[in-house]
């Protein structure tokens, strides 16, 4: 049985507010809802909202999750905590008293993260609760339709999930209308001015094709389906538009994972280190401080790396070296306006990039491994000649950089209808089988040819799927 009760937690949380007030973290309100081991695992499933739409791939989810826990293979997380107004908090009931308080720290870290990094400034935090909810009833409304029923409608979300995240990544580039593609296509189309004209032949102007689909290369697969099969139901739109309204949700959260786990378990440190907490529970709070930002042998820790670098950022804009003075200039905010600067306006990517340093990476023992026959072989370090290297591999390996970007060159591709996609390449080739299964749901949402322009080993190939199946083509 748990040592404390309801009021104390409440008790915590007012002297973790205050702590929080004190050290400048802006935040939305809090809520809490303590649960058990079983619930956790129902949160974990639906990826920590309260409700979801059903699907076959939860439940699937729900029954790995609970095998893996029940027979001690993986545990469960402190907390979870969701980017919503306000935002919503799942504790574990059987956490003893100090990793409630821990947990509820390192939350109001992550609250502050949602409420002011720029990436979720577009999910519009005050409805996410309702729009999961809304999402949940249309769906349920579609399965109960005996013209339609359960298998219907999970054919659709089958196909829609395995696109849902072949979209644009970062959402604060407004996307322009079909009207500014237009406009500026024509633009681009004029002749440049040419200072010699007067014995120059003048330059014939080439009207671009405006009424070509898409445009410019689109990379939003889901929605750009739905506004051009013409053989979609309103239903089928529906859910298209459901699955990308909720990958759209989630989106911010995995382009700064780094960030946000790093931010949340610096300031919880810093909340607990305030709090005067006494001897055992302080022993307690290291222990599983320690416990959360290890770094574990083989794979980068997100906790980890991002509570790192964000201490490295803090010290280098409040005691900088003598060599970083000399290189940098002196600093100009103190170390705590430089964290919230940073944490305003990057995501994972540009994190990395800028404030990675060699000294850090050395200091973490950062490395490069690649296969070679059998073998797992190192073969970059994070000395002078490799860091760089080390550096551009990790940023190709986060976020959704691991995700291949595959964009809609030509809905009606010699004049067939056909749905002409291209992998724009970046060294590392599409596993084919994975292709090959996700190419088929591509067409049983296009309903016609399609075709995925890509390159394996070096050749140009088209990977094609219609009526009769999956085949490929050399490109010359």
């Amino acid at each position: 049985m748990a040592d404390y009760d309801l009021k104390d937690l409440v008790a915590w949380d007012a002297r973790i507010r205050e702590a929080v007030a004190k050290l400048g973290l802006n935040c939305y309100d809090q809520e809490f809802e303590l649960c058990d081991h079983y619930q956790m695992l129902g949160y974990m499933a639906y990826s920590g909202m309260p409700s979801h739409y059903p699907h076959w791939s939860y439940g699937k989810q729900y029954e790995k999750l609970k095998t893996l826990y029940d027979y001690g293979v993986s545990g469960l997380p402190y907390e979870m905590v969701i980017n919503a107004k306000p935002s919503i908090a799942y504790l574990m009931r059987d956490n003893s008293l100090l990793l409630q308080v821990l947990t509820m720290a390192h939350v109001y870290g992550h609250n502050d993260f949602f409420k002011n990094n720029f990436t979720f400034r577009s999910t519009r935090a005050e409805l996410t609760v309702e729009l999961f909810k809304a999402h949940a009833m249309r769906v349920r409304k579609y399965v109960e339709d005996p013209s339609l029923g359960i298998d219907a409608v999970e054919r659709v979300l089958d196909a829609a999930h395995a696109l849902a995240f072949q979209r644009r990544r970062n959402l604060a580039i407004r996307k322009l209308s079909r009207e500014e593609q237009v406009k500026l296509t024509m633009e681009a189309a004029q002749p440049k001015p040419d200072s010699y004209r007067k014995i120059h032949r003048p330059s014939e102007f080439q009207a671009p094709d405006v009424n070509k689909v898409p445009l410019e290369p689109e990379q939003d697969l889901l929605l750009f389906i739905r506004d051009y099969n013409p053989y979609l139901t309103e239903w089928e739109k529906d859910l298209l538009t459901i699955v990308d309204e909720g990958a759209r949700s989630f989106l911010p959260m995995i382009e700064t994972k780094i960030m946000n786990e790093g931010w949340a378990s610096y300031w919880h440190k810093r909340i607990l280190d305030s709090l005067g907490l006494d001897q055992g529970l302080y022993l307690e709070f290291l222990v599983r401080h320690n416990q959360v930002v290890r770094p574990i042998p083989g794979q980068i820790n997100p906790y980890h790396l991002g509570l790192k670098i964000w201490e490295d950022i803090h010290r280098r804009y409040t005691n900088p070296a003598p060599e970083e003075i000399e290189r940098d200039g002196r600093p100009d905010r103190t170390g705590d306006e430089k964290l919230f600067q940073v944490r305003e306006v990057e995501r994972d990517t540009s994190f990395v990039r800028r404030y990675l340093t060699a000294e850090l990476a050395r200091e973490l023992d950062l490395f490069k491994f690649e296969p070679r026959g059998s073998d797992l072989v190192v073969s970059e370090v994070s000395d002078e000649d490799g860091f760089e290297e080390v550096k551009e591999t990790l940023l190709r390996n986060i976020g959704t950089n691991s995700i291949p970007v595959i964009k809609a060159e030509d809905a009606d591709f010699g004049q067939n209808r056909t749905l002409y996609l291209r992998h724009y390449h970046d060294g590392r080739d599409l596993h084919l089988e994975y292709a090959e299964k996700t190419l088929a749901y591509v067409y049983a949402l296009w309903g016609r040819e399609c075709a995925l322009e890509t390159v394996v080993r070096g050749r140009r190939i088209l990977l094609i799927y219609n009526e009769r199946g999956f085949s490929t083509r050399t490109i010359k």
